[in-house]
This record gives structure tokens, sequence and C-alpha cells, in this order.
């Protein structure tokens, strides 16, 4: 299950932010064999982008639902950009908020940092992955 991989990842071992933790649990969870350049991509994401907007949970999310849903590019259809607007409807309906600095206001804490966020957004990316995954099927 994904949630098991973000858990594996989450760690002081790891030390991923956000951004980085959701990309590594899914490329595990959904044998996406990404590259290391891939992952790197995930860096910059972190902390709201680093001025604590859209949270990074939601920012790795959205690259995974890109990798596995886009063909060539974005504008060969409507399926990546209305994946992307359930799963912001989704975790703003959980959450409350997108924005970075609220989620860390609210939710965050020095035992277990920004847990919540990324469960959330692992809970409703498998559910759409799932989803979408057996509709390819």
């Amino acid at each position: 299950m994904l949630i098991d991989k973000v858990n594996k990842y989450h760690t002081k071992e790891y030390d991923y932010n956000c951004a980085e933790v959701l990309i590594y649990a899914a490329s595990e969870e959904y044998n996406m064999h990404l590259k290391s350049e891939t992952f790197k991509t995930m860096s910059s994401f972190g902390g709201g982008m680093a001025i604590e907007s859209v949270c990074g949970a939601i920012t790795g999310s959205l690259a995974v639902i890109g990798i596995l849903f886009t063909k060539e590019k974005a504008h060969e259809g409507e399926r990546v950009k209305n994946l992307c607007k359930e799963f912001f409807q989704k975790f703003n309906v959980k959450l409350g908020t997108i924005n970075c600095a609220e989620l860390k206001a609210k939710y965050k804490t020095d035992d277990t940092g920004c847990r919540v966020m990324i469960e959330t957004a692992a809970e409703i990316l498998d559910e759409i992955v799932s989803r979408e995954l057996q509709v390819n099927n």
C-alpha cells in the first residue's frame, strides 16, 4: 500500500521533503522505475516551493499523476487536468486548505512533522491511481 511506502520514506534516515516522500513512495508502489533526475525535480517543491505556498505533498502527488497518466504532453486531453482538480478538491475538503503555511500551523508537530499532510495526500493519490489504473486495464 502507498501509505506503507510513505511511512518508509518519511523518516529522519531519508530526510526527504514532502514532495520527495510522495514521489519516492509512489515510484516504489506503482513500479514507476523513475531515474534519479526525476526524483531530484521534486527537491524544489518542499516547503510549499520554499515560500510556504501549495503543500509539497500535493505537488509530489500531482507529479505522480502526470507521470502515470500523461502520454506525451499536457494538452493531449482533459484527463490529467481533471485528476489534478479532483486531487486538490479532496485534499482541501479533508484538511481545509492546500496552503503549506496554514497546514503547518494547524497540523505539523515536532514529533511527526508533516505526517498528516503526507498521509492525506497518499490516501487520495492511492485512491485516484488505483481507480485510474483499473480504467486502463
